[in-house]
């Protein structure tokens, strides 16, 4: 009975975190497709509104390019480079004023030395290291068990959950600093637009950390289950 129990509820657990990962990605969707639709008020593209925050900034350096695929949009610190999808680039709907300002605002935790996003930069080499860990697993779990293939698992979603509580405050700052600019540039019937646009976005980031933490307790239940055999 009691073997039934912890199968329902590491089910459960499953379910759940899938659950929050896919109802975030339904609610940025949702946003995305609608904002997309919704023409800012002074027809100025993200690629304009990128630049016009970077040079109000005194960021004139910095550059902002086209880049292939769908949302794409990132800001490159080593180069110096903000790259943004191409409808983004071009286009002059309320989602491409969000984004844009949205990387803009790592622009601006960069020249201000953010220490969130110097941490998270620090943090990338070790992650993607343990990542490629992933890629042994299956040979894990053949010499050493189960039981050694879920102690990498668990090792790796660590890595992931201290990479992703570093990204959370990275990601909310930026959202906060790019509603500080789209309020200097005088746009103020976007502001409610770009705001629910943010919010569904840095939600996703959430919901991947609760999805992280979910299947971590997950896996330590199983590892204490299985030493208690």
């Amino acid at each position: 009975m009691i073997y039934g129990i912890d199968n329902l509820f590491t089910m459960l657990l499953i379910l759940g975190g899938f659950g929050i990962v896919i109802y975030a990605q339904t609610k940025i969707n949702y946003a995305y497709s609608k904002y997309k639709k919704l023409q800012n008020t002074k027809k100025i593209s993200g690629c304009e509104v990128a630049r016009k925050i970077l040079d109000e900034n005194h960021l004139e350096h910095i550059y902002v390019v086209e880049a292939k695929g769908d949302l794409t949009d990132h800001y490159d610190p080593e180069r110096k480079v903000v790259r943004l999808s191409t409808d983004i680039f071009h286009g002059t709907s309320i989602a491409s004023l969000a984004v844009a300002a949205h990387e803009c605002g790592h622009v601006l935790q960069d020249k201000e030395n953010y220490r969130f996003m110097r941490i998270r930069s620090t943090l990338v080499p070790f992650v993607n290291f343990v990542s490629y860990l992933g890629y042994f697993s299956l040979v894990v779990s053949i010499i050493g068990g189960l039981t050694g293939y879920i102690k990498l698992s668990i090792l790796i979603l660590l890595a992931t959950v201290l990479f992703q509580l570093v990204t959370l405050p990275v990601e909310f700052d930026a959202s906060r600093r790019a509603m500080e600019q789209i309020d200097k540039l005088k746009l103020e019937k976007e502001q409610e637009g770009v705001s629910t646009m943010l919010q569904a976005a840095a939600f996703t980031y959430v919901a991947g950390l609760i999805s992280s933490l979910l299947n971590l307790f997950r896996l330590v239940l199983l590892l204490m289950q299985r030493d208690d055999r």
